[in-house]
């Protein structure tokens, strides 16, 4: 699968696109509906319990006070009338306006674990908002959860292009409510598949809150050094600047999924995380420090030549490999003496991989191979090969050596 690119829109809510056939989203089905988790929910989202039989029932209001229908919530299935009266109320829910009614079925349809951002956003003339407030919080939330699922993968300063595929891959799965105003959002992560990378953000915003106050108490960095193992980075850093510029404060909200119960060491109802337009200077100091200290990594890398080019016929060049093993990055560009790059070229042009030694440097995004060497074609199945000359085939514009200057930039 091809990973989204970090401005590709996250999924929308899924409520906004449900039909309301019977058993579809907007009609969960009510025979398997945990009663308590139905109640964890509007409890999560504001409504409020105002009474009812004890022990059989509770009766619960829309929030704030607001006008509607009220439910009935049966506290368990010990009696008759239960399935009927969950079926009552999920009717009730799926036709209210209050907004937090679609936030609860979905978190009955798809048990996930929710995150939510707030930021505060001054306000334009009678309440207004720029237009662009909202795509704004859209595109940090993005990159946040995008530095939580590359945590998850490995702890690291700055990633670059390392595990990025697949950390964007795990993402397809987050749903998103609507953001009005660019002043709210919550994503909804399956718990089921998704804990992990929830778990790992709840941590790195913690890491990272005492990491700034420690440097603010202190004027010291070194907490941001030992912030990596929680999983803080230059990737998250950037998010939070991302979420907090422009804004007079900004803060993030973790509630686990009822149905999943509260994960090993994590608190079952996590304070919100704050971040204010104060803690920016230390976070693009923390950004800039995990971006330049990241360690160059050795590696052996097996790839498929997909771009060649040099400024004549002979001497050194620069080759582009698509990266097959030896390196968590999907291409990478290296530069080869003239012996080294005609051994790739003649590789390219039979359909076989070479293997090649570098240093993976962390300054180009870990994009660039430095230092190559042992350059050697490698054998592979009949298949790979075919595919790699059916590939060389349908992209011989990128087989080129000729003297135009166009780089190789990804």
């Amino acid at each position: 699968m091809m990973h989204r690119p970090i401005d590709e829109p996250l999924r929308p809510h899924p409520v906004e696109a449900a039909t309301a056939a019977p058993g579809g989203l907007l009609h969960p089905d009510a025979t398997r509906v945990d009663p308590a988790v139905l109640g964890a929910l509007l409890d999560r989202h504001g409504w409020q319990r105002r009474g009812g039989a004890e022990g059989r029932y509770a009766r619960w209001t829309p929030p704030g006070g607001a006008a509607g229908t009220s439910l009935l919530v049966p506290e368990n299935r010990a009696f008759p009338d239960s399935d009927d009266l969950l079926g009552e109320a999920l009717q009730a829910l799926s036709r209210s306006a209050a907004p937090s009614a679609r936030d609860v079925l979905v978190g009955l349809a798809v048990p996930s674990d929710e995150v939510s951002w707030s930021r505060d956003v001054p306000a334009g003339p009678a309440g207004a908002s720029a237009w662009n407030d909202e795509e704004q919080l859209r595109s940090a939330v993005r990159q946040m959860l995008l530095a939580g699922a590359l945590a998850v993968r490995a702890r690291a300063g700055h990633y670059g292009a390392r595990h990025r595929r697949p950390a964007a891959a795990s993402l397809a799965s987050v749903l998103v409510g609507p953001a009005p105003g660019g002043r709210a959002l919550t994503a909804f992560v399956p718990a089921d598949s998704g804990r992990p990378l929830v778990v790992r953000l709840h941590h790195a915003l913690y890491a990272a809150r005492e990491a700034i106050d420690y440097q603010r108490a202190t004027g010291g960095m070194e907490a941001f050094d030992a912030a990596v193992e929680a999983g803080v980075s230059h990737e998250l850093t950037e998010a939070l600047v991302a979420l907090v510029r422009g804004t007079e404060g900004a803060r993030v909200t973790v509630a686990w999924a009822p149905a999943a119960g509260v994960p090993e060491g994590c608190a079952a109802r996590p304070e919100p995380v704050e971040f204010s337009p104060g803690d920016l200077p230390v976070l693009r100091e923390a950004g800039a420090r995990y971006l330049y200290s990241e360690p160059s990594t050795p590696v052996r890398i097996t790839g498929a030549v997909v771009r060649m080019r040099r400024s004549g016929p002979r001497g050194s060049g620069t080759v582009r490999l698509r990266v097959i093993a030896g390196a968590d990055v999907p291409h990478v560009r290296m530069t080869l003496d003239e012996e080294a790059y005609r051994i790739a070229g003649h590789a390219h042009l039979v359909g076989l991989p070479v293997r090649v030694h570098g240093l993976l440097e962390s300054r180009g995004g870990f994009r660039r191979l430095t230092g190559a060497s042992q350059v050697v074609p490698v054998q592979v199945e009949d298949a790979e090969r075919d595919r790699l000359l059916k590939s060389m085939q349908e992209n011989l514009d990128f087989f080129e050596e000729a003297c135009s200057g166009e780089d190789l930039e990804d």
